[in-house]
């Protein structure tokens, strides 16, 4: 089972500000919509049926971006996420835009999820399904602080252009 999911993307011009770039608000919905259609078609989990069916799924707790380069209108980027924590009750997924060659890195964005009952509106306990799953697709990271992150991929980016 693929652990980093990639997806293609095309920059739409209304989702772009008067400077052709990609705005800042819109980063998260590419990302949101990405990671959802790739969590259906890789893992077979549809968050919309799970929350029909059984008044779970995940909300948003916090996000942690990084615009690195702007993503331009009509550009082809490529976005690519990994689940890099889980908890009982909370998933942390780290995702990046890229552009179409992944040579240049645009954004970094840390997106922590709280599993949640609409029935309850409470905390929820993940599944043994759902842990199983996290289990088996995880890439955990060694940096836990969102800005160590960044500075090490930024360090194996330049290592990278440097070889």
């Amino acid at each position: 089972m693929e652990k980093v999911l990639k997806t293609k993307r095309k920059i739409r011009f209304q989702d772009c500000d008067p400077f052709n770039h990609l705005n800042n608000s819109k980063y998260l919905e590419y990302f949101i919509n990405a990671r959802e259609d790739q969590i259906e078609e890789h893992y077979n989990l549809d968050i919309f049926k799970l929350m029909k069916t059984t008044s779970l799924s995940w909300v948003v707790a916090s996000n942690q971006i990084s615009y690195i380069k702007p993503a331009f209108t009509m550009e082809t980027v490529i976005i690519e996420s990994q689940l890099i924590q889980y908890t009982d009750n909370a998933l942390l997924v780290e995702m990046k835009m890229w552009n179409k060659d992944e040579t240049e890195l645009k954004a970094l964005l840390w997106i922590k999820f709280i599993h949640y009952s609409f029935h309850t509106k409470k905390v929820a306990s993940h599944s043994d399904d759902l842990m199983l799953l996290f289990h088996s697709v995880a890439v955990p990271v060694e940096q836990t602080v969102f800005e160590n992150r960044y500075s090490n991929i930024v360090q194996e980016l330049k290592s990278r252009m440097h070889t």
